[in-house]
């Protein structure tokens, strides 16, 4: 009798994840792996960029803490619950200056140190209102800003639980008012360039 070789088949997470990391997306699209669903988005469009370039602006001015910000910055989320190896994309992702976080960072790099990330809606609202917020609670970020340009608000998600893939603490305000942001960045969001 002859031993057989055994050789293990991939599971369907496990080729789910092979084919997006080998995906190839068109110049300015981009790709995230997201509860199973492979989701490209289209570059975005100007005032979604001039938001957020409203938001880092503030941030990197007059945070107490010096942070440093990414564009783009692909983050591995933990798996489990309902966000079970997620690769995704914050439109801005800031960590204080003295960890360096970025420098030398994968494409694809843990969010440990992450101080906050913040997604400014575009064309699949949902996705940033329930589907995001879950991977960053459960990846453990302290700080979520969203801001919700179909609604007209500006909101902060804090005290991450991980058990529940949710934040515990949820504080909205209509465009045109002030957000407070607390440590490490201590100072108010002025929104009333969004209205």
């Amino acid at each position: 009798m002859t031993a057989m070789a055994y050789e293990p088949t991939a599971t369907q997470e496990e080729l789910l994840l092979e084919s997006f990391l080998a995906l190839e997306t068109p110049e300015g699209f981009k790709a995230e792996l997201i509860e199973g669903e492979i989701v490209v988005s289209p570059a975005p469009d100007g005032e979604h960029e001039d938001y957020l370039s409203t938001v880092i602006r503030q941030v990197l001015r007059m945070s107490r803490t010096d942070m440093d910000c990414s564009g783009n910055k692909g983050l591995l989320m933990p798996s489990g619950g309902r966000c079970p190896k997620n690769h995704v994309i914050p439109d801005a992702t800031f960590a204080p200056r003295e960890l360096r976080l970025f420098r030398g960072a994968p494409s694809w790099m843990p969010c440990d140190g992450v101080a906050m990330v913040v997604e400014v809606t575009s064309n699949k609202p949902a996705g940033d209102r329930i589907t995001k917020r879950h991977c960053y609670a459960r990846g453990g970020i302290p700080l979520y800003v969203l801001v919700d340009r179909e609604q007209g608000t500006v909101t902060l998600h804090s005290d991450p639980d991980p058990a529940i893939d949710d934040y515990a603490e949820v504080h909205s305000t209509a465009f045109g008012k002030p957000l407070p942001l607390p440590e490490p960045f201590a100072f108010d969001l002025e929104t009333s360039d969004f209205a």
